[in-house]
């Protein structure tokens, strides 16, 4: 059974939710908060497996409850946003968040990126999280991080990361590169266990924060 607590400032959205998860056999929502402090607390009294996050919120909003809550270890965070070129989601996807999914997005998509988060797995939609990163990361410049981070890559390791970045997937990775899905699947492993990286959301953000993947650039 995969434990949610659902967080959003407006009831109706809260209602909504639960609804749509509520219908599922392996879902159960263990709770409900209206801001980003009272999910910190139901977090770590609760120890669900994920977080439905909002980010604009009063009291505490959802990048800082996000961040808080992923290094404190109590739980993954989908987050959910009405904007899909929102400060607060860039922020909240270097704050350790699991994805980010609009509000408007299908019920039966919503239910099986919650799944993937669950698992241990990342939500990374390719158009949206590039633009995002293209408004967000710059386009011109020195990186944001130090690319002696990315020393510790084979050169192999480095192509995967790039098309990681572009939001393919292994098995578009493999047609890419010539190599066998599973071949793929353990760079994509080495990648995130030498950058210390929670998933391929993070793996995304560092390519670009970097310089290693450049905005706007296919």
């Amino acid at each position: 059974m995969i434990r949610v607590v659902v967080v959003d400032d407006q009831e109706l959205m809260r209602v909504g939710f639960r609804m749509v998860l509520g219908a599922q056999a392996d879902i159960d929502v263990v709770g409900e908060a209206g801001d980003g402090a009272q999910a910190i607390k139901l977090a770590e009294e609760l120890r669900p497996d994920v977080v439905l996050m909002d980010v604009r919120m009063p009291v505490l909003d959802g990048v800082e409850a996000t961040k808080r809550i992923v290094a404190d270890g109590t739980a993954r965070v989908l987050v959910m946003t009405t904007f899909d070129l929102d400060e607060y989601v860039y922020a909240a996807l270097q704050g350790g968040a699991s994805g980010f999914l609009l509000k408007d997005t299908q019920p039966d998509h919503l239910v099986s990126a919650l799944r993937a988060v669950a698992s241990g797995d990342a939500v990374v939609s390719p158009s949206v999280t590039r633009r995002l990163l293209d408004r967000f990361v710059g386009t011109g410049g020195s990186p944001m991080r130090d690319t002696a981070e990315l020393d510790v890559l084979t050169d192999r390791e480095r192509e995967v990361l790039v098309l990681i970045a572009k939001g393919m997937s292994n098995l578009e990775i493999a047609d890419t590169l010539f190599l066998s899905e599973a071949t793929v699947k353990t760079h994509v492993g080495r990648i995130l266990a030498k950058l210390e990286l929670r998933d391929r959301v993070q793996a995304v953000v560092l390519a670009y924060e970097t310089g290693l993947a450049r905005p706007g650039i296919s």
